[in-house]
């Protein structure tokens, strides 16, 4: 996805690093699981992710949305997918 974000915008510039060959990033940026992608060096997602959580921590990076926003919006939608789960067992 971040490659996609700096294809779509000048704005946005996406790398990605093997941390075996290059272990000092790895020190820098805190690597302990992967993926973890890194928004202007102080804000980060561990693993795998929906699009919407990608882009709202793109946003949080940015500073157009704070952690409580964004983590209400992870909260809101781990909330309707555990109601489809429900409603799908009975």
């Amino acid at each position: 996805m971040a490659h996609s974000a700096a294809i779509a915008s000048d704005m946005v510039r996406a790398d990605m690093v093997e941390s075996i060959e290059f272990p000092h990033l790895a020190n820098k940026y805190q690597v302990y699981g992967v993926p973890r992608t890194i928004y202007n060096e102080d804000t980060y997602m561990e693993g795998a992710a929906p699009e919407y959580l990608f882009v709202a921590k793109l946003q949080q990076a940015a500073g157009l949305m704070t952690e409580a926003d964004v983590e209400a919006l992870f909260s809101d939608a781990t909330t309707q997918v555990q109601a489809l789960d429900e409603s799908e067992d009975e």
